[in-house]
């Protein structure tokens, strides 16, 4: 659902941004800034550390054969991991897209190996079928329960939205991102159902709640003399998806900092390599230091509150705009109750936590989405500049070797 209402803003207005930009479109320059401060400096930075611890706990995992990696370990693997792939999307775009290709055939193989060994399991094993009899049967959850097990379950098909803050870069966006969107999370769909049959065709359901890497616990019971093909798939999988989030992340900078939503430096790009390195450097510092909680439930829960508030605030944008621009060019229309029905989802799982299970991260996570009104006002509503800022600016640039994107396109015009 929420991703055939990104399809019509994608395809209706195909600019760099994503969320951000629609919201400013739809809802005005304040509901934007908190939008841009929240994704730049909280869920993107939160989600790309989720994506690398979990990876340090797949790549370690074969190493410490019936017992948990030690953290420390975790943490610097993940650190390391977030920094390589911070210099890769510094020193080249085509570098990351071939990185990008590569990995996503890698996963598509590991998911198909995992997918037809359970499929054959079930088929030929009278006693596969057991662990689906009981697999629902449970306590009823509260709604705070409800929406943190979304949370957790939406967080596994992160990635739905990446392709509107590219949208400039994609040829005939107006076609091309409402199928790409429609035919991807169809596909995704499909793979994870079948995955997770597989996993049950061995695993029971505690054994899936217990494990810590659950496709390891899979390839110990099925293919233990070559066990390690499984960690290695999925850190090659989760690789792929952190260097995608990068990508993406770069191409919301620049768009917040073309307004003046951003400091200009962040907005700059490399005058060799034409990549956006300051806004790389700095999401790749944020994430790092959200590396350090280390409590990757807790890290989803922490950024995932926050994001769907603002899927709620592009949704309600669409409508807007819907009424505020008639007459704008739409290729795709979703029809509008889903968007409706979009908001009442996202207001749930903000509201729900909040209301039956309050947590300490929620209430951070609001102070840190206001806190932005207190940046907002000063420096962007009445533009009070700070003294020196500019020196500081101009001896930035000279080291890290970047120049204001207009520059470009000026040579490009020229």
């Amino acid at each position: 659902m929420c991703a055939l209402c990104y399809a019509e803003l994608g395809s209706a207005l195909p600019f760099a941004g994503g969320e951000y930009y629609h919201v400013r479109r739809g809802l005005g320059s304040l509901p934007a800034f908190i939008t841009i401060w929240t994704l730049t400096l909280f869920i993107r930075p939160a989600s790309n550390a989720a994506r690398a611890l979990t990876f340090a706990e797949y790549v370690s995992r074969p190493f410490y054969s019936g017992c948990p990696p030690p953290e420390l370990l975790k943490k610097i693997l993940a650190i390391a991991i977030l920094w390589v792939l911070g210099v890769i999307n510094s020193k080249s775009v085509k570098m990351a897209t071939w990185v990008q290709v590569i990995f996503t055939i890698l996963k598509m193989m590991s998911l198909t190996l995992i997918i037809v060994y359970g499929l054959i399991e079930l088929g030929s094993n009278t006693e596969a079928s057991k662990p689906f009899q009981d697999a629902f049967i449970s306590a009823v959850p509260n709604a705070a329960q409800t929406a943190e097990a979304f949370f957790q379950g939406l967080y596994a098909y992160g990635g739905w939205n990446f392709l509107n803050y590219m949208a400039e870069e994609i040829k005939n966006p107006s076609k091309n991102i409402p199928r790409s969107i429609i035919t991807a999370i169809s596909a995704v769909i499909v793979f994870y159902l079948l995955v997770n049959i597989s996993y049950l065709t061995v695993l029971t359901p505690k054994e899936i709640v217990s494990s810590a890497a659950v496709s390891v616990t899979w390839a110990d019971r099925t293919i233990p003399s070559v066990a390690w093909i499984i960690p290695v798939s999925v850190a090659v999988s989760i690789f792929g998806s952190l260097n995608g989030g990068m990508f993406m992340l770069g191409r919301l900078n620049y768009a917040g900092s073309k307004v003046g939503h951003l400091p200009a430096i962040i907005s700059m790009l490399h005058v060799h390599h034409l990549t956006p390195s300051p806004a790389m450097i700095i999401s790749t510092i944020i994430a790092s230091i959200f590396v350090f909680p280390s409590d990757l439930i807790s890290l989803t829960n922490y950024f995932s509150f926050a994001s769907w508030l603002l899927v709620g605030l592009t949704c309600v944008s669409l409508i807007v705009l819907r009424y505020r621009e008639p007459d704008l060019d739409r290729p795709y229309k979703v029809f509008l109750p889903i968007a409706f029905g979009v908001i009442a989802v996202s207001g749930f799982l903000v509201l729900a936590p909040i209301v039956q299970s309050p947590k300490i991260q929620y209430v951070y996570a609001l102070l840190f989405m206001l806190s932005s009104v207190l940046i907002y006002f000063p420096f962007v509503y009445f533009k009070i500049q700070i003294p020196y800022f500019d020196k500081i600016t101009c001896y930035l640039q000279l080291v890290l070797e970047v120049s204001p994107t207009d520059i470009f396109e000026d040579s490009k015009t020229e």
